[in-house]
């Protein structure tokens, strides 16, 4: 019935009278939506109560001065704790998500409001959005009895005037305002006294004097209608016994009682004593006391003694849930005389509630060139209690570039202090504690963890800004040169080394003809055999790069020096080969004239030899192989002086041939000879006919070098066959495996 009767209700706020009422409302939306966008960052709304899920409240993001465009990207949600509303994500309307009761809401305080917060991002921003829930007329008047019982003695006088209960009505405004109707009865009429709280009390007047032993007992009926549109009404029995003399209602000795506790005060302690009198005596005299028509939660919470009249408490009082209580108190003597009185509780507060921290929004990971003052996370910080018991300070707790703002609403912003790197930190931890002023403080506590995202702001760096690297001449194409490596601190893509060839002491080209760099791994490769006799050292310039965008890179130098091996054989300067042509057409070797008359240590000549390589390689050594009078001729071992070991005699021949080889002290050394033709005379007229008789000596000459050349080439071939015959047979080996 309850239900049909709220139906009913709002469809005639819809329609026919109560069209006016809906247009002012609509008109009163309408001006609350114009003033939350004047506001940027409060909006207001109104909506009646009972209004069924689904039913449109107001366009939030439209007041919020967000487009449909721009709604997938913004993210618009509500942070309330009990979703009582919802937004569209395609429209950004804010919508009922479920049915609101007022009276369950908000009990009787005079005004009843939802305040929650929308969110938004991209940038992150926090609007504070109320909506206010107007009563309707959705609740009856009720009476706490079914029926009333009045005991009016024979012998009380007309206009006598005897309080009746009053209606309680669970709604507020208007539609709580009562008034009375009395069903007519000649010995009875009913008027209205104005309560202290400004409430109507129906009081029964007698109109006529009653004779019991006419009529003993009336029945009448209390209509209560309250002032909603349309009306609601309750109704109950008036039952009037006539009695004998008890003509001394109780009195009160004040109209309000007034008391203030604490909460949290323990169940069983007193609140309150009131107390009435009654000059009766004898059971009229006996006053016992009880409630007044009080709803079941004062009863929960409270207690009467019937014969003291003391208040005690019956359940816990939670100051956060209600800070006043107002009930009646009835005081009744023995022969039904009842007089009422008002009692008012106030509930003082304690600092019993924490402080309640909420993450709102954390935008995590955060880039760690985030500049200074970016907001990272949105809290909400809440504490029930009031006063300084209620004001809270935030705080944050542990090392990290971050720093705590206050915002509005008890709001608070998470922002950078500093510059964040991820590199040395990529994530920071820190506790944001909340605590309010209460005697003892309470506090909470909640743990905030914040990535840091890496940008590329590190360049590759080498472990050395220049490297060296030897290499043995004749090497192989490919060969390992050096391995060069660089460190990124970035992350990921960013982090990621390549290497390049940037150029050298010939420049780029030049250097990418000698060695390559393998982009991965950073080793040098020789590209082809080095000389040391054509190159002897190199520079090569190597960039490092990493993957980022922008990419970095940093260079590094690497000298390349190229070692010498023993792979050339000394050549002789002097004597030549050949000076030129004699006779025939054969070559006429140089010669030496010596006197016969020199004594031993006479310089003869000087043989001249040089080795193009470097070191030892090129320390050369001279040594005598090979003489006509092995006896009369020496060599200087570093020198290469051809000298003689003795005087010349006159048995010595006069014409002399000294063979000197030239060796260096590589491993394995190389040598050359040098042929050294020396004729004894006194004079070259005396020498000359000597020489004539060269060419005999030449041919037996070249008949030995002849003999020479072909026991070389004998050995070579040998060799050859050799070296084929093992390559054979490891081949066929290796087939039959």
């Amino acid at each position: 019935e309850r239900s049909e009767q709220r139906m009913a209700v709002r469809r005639r706020q819809r329609r026919g009278p109560g069209g006016g009422r809906a247009l002012l409302a609509a008109l009163l939306l309408l001006l609350v939506c114009v003033w939350g966008r004047a506001a940027a960052e409060r909006v207001r709304y109104a909506i009646p109560e009972e209004l069924g899920r689904g039913s449109l409240v107001g366009p939030l993001a439209r007041d919020l001065g967000l487009s449909a465009d721009e709604l997938p990207a913004r993210k618009l949600r509500l942070s309330e704790e009990k979703q009582y509303f919802s937004v569209n994500e395609e429209n950004g309307n804010l919508y009922v998500n479920e049915r609101l009761d007022r009276e369950e809401m908000c009990g009787d305080s005079a005004t009843c409001s939802v305040s929650f917060e929308a969110l938004v991002h991209n940038p992150l921003n926090v609007f504070h959005v109320e909506v206010a829930i107007e009563d309707v007329n959705d609740n009856s008047p009720v009476f706490s009895k079914a029926v009333l019982d009045l005991e009016i003695g024979e012998w009380i006088s007309p206009g006598a005037r005897f309080p009746l209960e009053m209606a309680r009505d669970e709604d507020a405004g208007s539609n709580s305002l009562l008034t009375y109707q009395l069903t007519s009865n000649p010995s009875f009429s009913l008027v209205m006294k104005e309560s202290p709280d400004g409430r109507k009390q129906p009081e029964l007047v007698l109109e006529k004097a009653l004779d019991r032993e006419k009529q003993s007992t009336f029945e009448l009926v209390l209509t209560a209608v309250d002032g909603g549109d349309p009306a609601r009404s309750g109704t109950v029995h008036v039952r009037i016994n006539v009695t004998d003399a008890n003509d001394n209602p109780p009195v009160f000795s004040k109209n309000l009682y007034e008391a203030r506790v604490a909460e949290n005060l323990s169940v069983g302690s007193l609140v309150l004593r009131v107390q009435a009198t009654d000059a009766d005596t004898g059971s009229n005299g006996r006053v016992s006391y009880s409630f007044s028509n009080v709803p079941d939660t004062i009863r929960a919470l409270f207690t009467v003694d019937s014969n003291s009249g003391e208040v005690r408490t019956a359940g816990p009082l939670d100051f956060e849930e209600k800070n006043k209580y107002i009930f009646g108190r009835e005081a009744t003597d023995g022969g039904g005389l009842t007089t009422h009185c008002k009692a008012q509780i106030d509930i003082t507060d304690e600092n019993d509630n924490a402080p309640e921290v909420t993450i709102l929004s954390l935008s995590s990971p955060v880039p760690e060139d985030a500049p200074t003052g970016t907001v990272v996370a949105l809290l909400k910080v809440r504490d029930r209690d009031s006063g300084e018991n209620g004001q809270v300070s935030c705080e944050l707790s542990g090392e990290a570039p971050l720093s705590i703002v206050a915002s509005s609403g008890g709001s608070y912003k998470v922002v950078t202090a500093g510059a964040l790197d991820r590199e040395q930190a990529s994530e920071h931890r820190v506790t944001v504690v909340a605590r309010d002023r209460g005697r003892p403080a309470l506090w909470s506590s909640t743990e905030l963890v914040l990535e840091v995202s890496d940008v590329n702001d590190n360049a590759p760096e080498f472990e050395e800004a220049a490297y060296s690297a030897y290499v043995a001449e004749n090497n192989a194409a490919g060969a390992l040169v050096l391995r060069v490596q660089a460190r990124d601190a970035d992350a990921g893509a960013n982090g990621r080394v390549s290497y390049w060839l940037a150029g050298g002491s010939a420049g780029a080209a030049g250097a990418a003809a000698l060695v390559s760099v393998e982009a991965r791994s950073g080793a040098l490769y020789a590209q082809r055999s080095l000389d040391y006799e054509q190159c002897r050292e190199f520079t090569v310039a190597v960039r490092a790069q990493d993957g980022g965008s922008p990419a970095r890179s940093s260079t590094a130098t690497v000298r390349v020096f190229v070692l010498d091996r023993n792979d050339n054989a000394p050549r002789v300067l002097w004597p030549a080969a050949a000076a030129g042509e004699g006779p025939g057409g054969a070559a006429a070797p140089p010669f030496e004239v010596v006197p016969r008359s020199a004594e031993a240590g006479y310089l003869v000549a000087k043989v001249v030899a040089v080795d193009a390589d470097a070191g030892r390689n090129a320390w050369l050594s001279y040594e005598l192989v090979q003489a006509s009078e092995p006896a009369l001729f020496r060599v200087g071992l570093h020198s290469g002086e051809v000298r003689t070991a003795r005087a010349v005699g006159e048995r010595d021949a006069a014409k002399q041939r000294v063979v000197a080889v030239v060796k260096d002290h590589g491993q394995p050394a190389l040598s050359a000879t040098a042929t050294l033709h020396v004729v004894l005379a006194e004079s070259l007229q005396e020498a000359l006919p000597e020489l004539s008789e060269r060419p005999a000596g030449a041919e037996a000459a070249e008949a030995a070098a002849e003999l020479q050349f072909y026991l070389v080439l004998a050995l070579a071939l040998l060799s050859a066959l050799l070296v084929l015959s093992v390559a054979l047979a490891v081949l066929a080996r290796l087939r039959r495996a």
